[in-house]
Formats: C-alpha cells, sequence, structure tokens
C-alpha cells in the first residue's frame, strides 16, 4: 500500500469522525495509531530510497563541484605557465634578433674594413708594379737601341739588369706582404 492511499483513509477517516461542540471530532486512538504504523511501514520504502537519492545527489553535486573546482585551479596554473613561458620566449627572440642583428653589422664593418685595406694594398702593389715595368720597358728600349758586340757587356746593360734585380725583389716582398695582410684580414 502507498503512503498516499494511507493518507486518503486517514482523511476520510477524521472527516467521519463524531463532532463535538466548538469543532472538535471525536476520534478513536488505536485507529489513529494503526493508520501511523500504516505510515511508517509504507515511509520507509520510498523515503529512504528519497534519502538516498537526496544523499547520493548532494554528494555528487559536492564532488562535481570539487572536480570543477580542481579544473579551474588547473587550468589557472597552466594558463599561469603557459603565459609565463610566452614571455620567456618571446624575450628570447628579441634578444636573439637583436644579438644576430649586431654580429651581422659587425660582420659588415669587417668585411667593409678588410675590402678597403685589400684594395689600398692592391693599389699600392699595381703602383710599384707600374714603377718597375716602366723601368723594365725602359731598360729593354735602351738595350734594343744599342746592342752591343756580343761577349762585352755594357754599363748601361748592367745597370738595367740591376733596375730589375732590385724592382723584382721588391714585388716579391709586396706581394709577399699583401698575402700575409689579406690571410690576416680573412681571420
Amino acid at each position: 500500500m502507498s503512503v498516499y492511499r494511507v493518507l486518503d483513509k486517514l482523511e476520510a477517516y477524521v472527516h467521519e469522525g463524531t463532532w463535538l461542540p466548538a469543532g472538535y471530532r471525536v476520534l478513536s486512538e488505536e485507529r489513529l495509531i494503526e493508520f501511523v504504523e500504516k505510515i511508517r511501514s509504507t515511509l520507509p520504502e520510498e523515503v529512504g530510497r528519497a534519502k538516498i537519492i537526496a544523499k547520493d545527489q548532494d554528494r555528487m553535486i559536492r564532488a562535481a563541484q570539487e572536480k570543477a573546482q580542481s579544473i579551474v585551479s588547473e587550468a589557472s596554473v597552466t594558463h599561469e605557465q603557459l603565459v609565463d613561458q610566452n614571455e620567456i620566449v618571446q624575450r628570447a627572440r628579441t634578444t636573439a634578433e637583436t644579438v644576430l642583428r649586431e654580429a651581422e653589422a659587425r660582420a659588415q664593418k669587417i668585411r667593409e674594413g678588410a675590402d678597403q685595406y685589400a684594395a689600398q694594398l692592391l693599389g699600392e702593389l699595381e703602383n710599384r708594379l707600374s714603377g718597375a715595368l716602366g723601368s723594365v720597358r725602359k731598360g729593354r728600349e735602351t738595350l734594343t737601341a744599342k746592342q752591343p758586340p756580343s761577349g762585352t757587356a755594357s754599363p748601361l746593360a748592367e745597370a738595367a739588369a740591376k733596375s730589375k734585380r732590385v724592382a723584382f725583389d721588391a714585388q716579391a716582398a709586396d706581394e709577399t706582404a699583401a698575402m700575409e695582410s689579406v690571410e690576416l684580414v680573412k681571420k
């Protein structure tokens, strides 16, 4: 029997009771206790189930709230870590770009300086070689104009040969110095 049926019977019994003056009714105590016992015997199943459901519901809601709070806290921590990592990465990239730009600028200045130095040395070498080449041409012209008899060396031919040797030695010394300078610049 359900609780509602027992309650309906109790209500009908109260309405059937004898009326007394002042709005009171006379009801049998035994009959009322019987209805209360029927209600108690019927309640434990349904109320017990309802209590269990309510108890489980409260427990489940608390567990869900705790889990949600845990997820929110974890997400907050993860978000902060990602923001920190992103800031660190951004700073590192900025620093790396700055260092790279400075290194490229320094390398460009060194290259330009080395190129200027090499051009200057090559220009000086070219001037010296032009002078030596001019001396060689004059000596050849002098030799071809005056061909001495074979077997005797003229003083002019000796002077030209000596001039050639001096120019050749100077040229070799300048080339060696230029090559060493270029090697130093490359290092």
